[in-house]
């Protein structure tokens, strides 16, 4: 099988220095009580939805207006029954492209492969995430 990383794409109007101080602000469209900083090489966060997911994230690429990459470093899916780390050294990345009047934001999660056991409900949730939640904050300002 050809493994597939999760990816969507979202186009709002909006400037490329807009969407990425936007990714940058993960508490205002991911979680509110996202742990840590987000906004610079090297920067930790911790995300936690209750007791059923916790997930460490370091940034580890960054270029201006243009990509924001994240390591997860450590996670637990406590609501998978196999390895309940799958997201632990996966990448999520977010690519910017200016388009005339229209910026694209694509987002992957490289490592989220069908094969993996959570890949059918992590895929409806960053589908939630992705392209509500994030393009809301992006188009309105407003946080989640």
């Amino acid at each position: 099988m050809i493994r597939q990383n999760y990816t969507v794409a979202i186009e709002v109007v909006k400037s490329p220095d807009e969407v990425f101080n936007c990714i940058k602000d993960v508490s205002k469209w991911w979680n509110k009580e996202c742990e840590g900083s987000s906004a610079k090489l090297n920067d930790e966060f911790i995300i936690r939805h209750g007791d059923v997911h916790y997930s460490k994230q370091k940034l580890v690429e960054i270029i201006p207006y243009k990509k924001v990459v994240w390591l997860v470093t450590d996670s637990k899916l406590n609501w998978l029954e196999k390895n309940k780390t799958e997201w632990t050294n996966t990448k999520v990345v977010f690519e910017i492209t200016p388009n005339v009047d229209k910026t694209t934001l694509k987002f992957t999660h490289e490592g989220l492969t069908p094969e993996k056991e959570c890949y059918a409900k992590v895929e409806q949730s960053w589908n939630i995430v992705i392209k509500d939640w994030l393009f809301n904050f992006i188009t309105t300002g407003k946080p989640i």
